[in-house]
């Protein structure tokens, strides 16, 4: 399945603001199907709802922190425009801690100095961006209706992208589609919410590859359907025992922007202590509060 269009979650704004202002650009692929292998019959996986969300299930609660160096590459446009440029790839770490604590670093491609560093604990962020000397602080859940697209990163867009969370019979409705044709072979796992007149509404698309039953991409829409975020998975393997994509593809279609994630190496369910999830707002920065 694969390279979807793209752009932007919780510090890559920051990334791509950087990257956009100073770097130039090469067009991309807007779509890159995943296909069945011509000329094979691959025998395929059958598996039931409750199998595949297990298989989310097994995944995401393995996960309890981790601290990953990664490339990072930013782009701009949308499937709407058909038209995507992306970015110089930029070196970056990245640090979570369940629930909800995360921490991103980028260094400038080339330059090796810092572009940005953000961090949250789950309901507020705060990010400094060295470039413009502007340090940022708010909640999580502030409306991303900002003219300037750093001050619209959100960290649940880049939270929820990584992380994939199992069915919360709570709050969600799951429903399992077949989408196997002669060219693709997926299952789709539907979770839909409800609105508070209890009529369904939408929610979030996982998708699986039925070839191996591995996750190949996610789709989360708001309660009209329109698509919040677009990410494709692939390059799987083996972290310390937990199963995690090496390639992470994430589009915000309505912020014009996305990001690729490329893992160099991830240490998995390490003692990360709490101090790696502390910014202070460097001395003589423009505080910038976004409510």
């Amino acid at each position: 399945m694969g390279k979807l269009r793209r752009l932007q979650p919780v510090a890559v704004a920051l990334l791509l603001a950087c990257l956009l202002s100073s770097c130039l650009g090469t067009n991309r692929n807007i779509f890159r199907r995943h296909k069945l292998v011509k000329g094979t019959s691959p025998a395929l996986k059958v598996a039931t709802r409750d199998e595949l969300n297990a298989i989310i299930a097994r995944t995401y609660n393995a996960i309890q922190s981790f601290s990953a160096k990664a490339n990072l590459t930013a782009s701009s446009g949308s499937v709407d425009s058909a038209h995507i440029v992306e970015y110089p790839s930029a070196p970056g770490v990245i640090f979570f801690r369940k629930p909800d604590d995360i921490r991103i670093q980028a260094t400038m491609p080339y330059v090796g100095t810092l572009a940005f560093d953000m961090v949250s604990n789950g309901r507020t962020f705060r990010f400094y961006l060295p470039k413009n000397n502007t340090f940022v602080q708010g909640l999580n859940s502030a409306p991303a209706t900002s003219a300037n697209k750093m001050e619209n990163l959100r960290p649940e867009a880049f939270l929820s992208s990584m992380l994939i969370r199992p069915w919360d019979p709570t709050t969600e409705s799951v429903m399992l589609k077949d989408d196997t044709d002669e060219e693709d072979a997926l299952y789709r796992l539907e979770f839909n919410g409800k609105a508070d007149d209890g009529t369904p509404v939408p929610g979030r698309e996982v998708w699986f590859d039925r070839q191996d039953l591995s996750i190949v991409r996610q789709k989360i829409y708001d309660v009209k359907g329109n698509t919040l975020s677009d990410t494709s998975y692939s390059e799987w393997r083996s972290f310390s025992g937990v199963d995690f994509p090496g390639h992470i593809d994430i589009n915000r279609r309505k912020d014009q922007y996305g990001v690729t994630i490329q893992i160099v190496k991830m240490d998995m369910n390490k003692e990360i202590t709490s101090s790696q999830f502390v910014l202070v707002q460097p001395e003589g920065s423009k505080l910038q509060v976004i409510e």
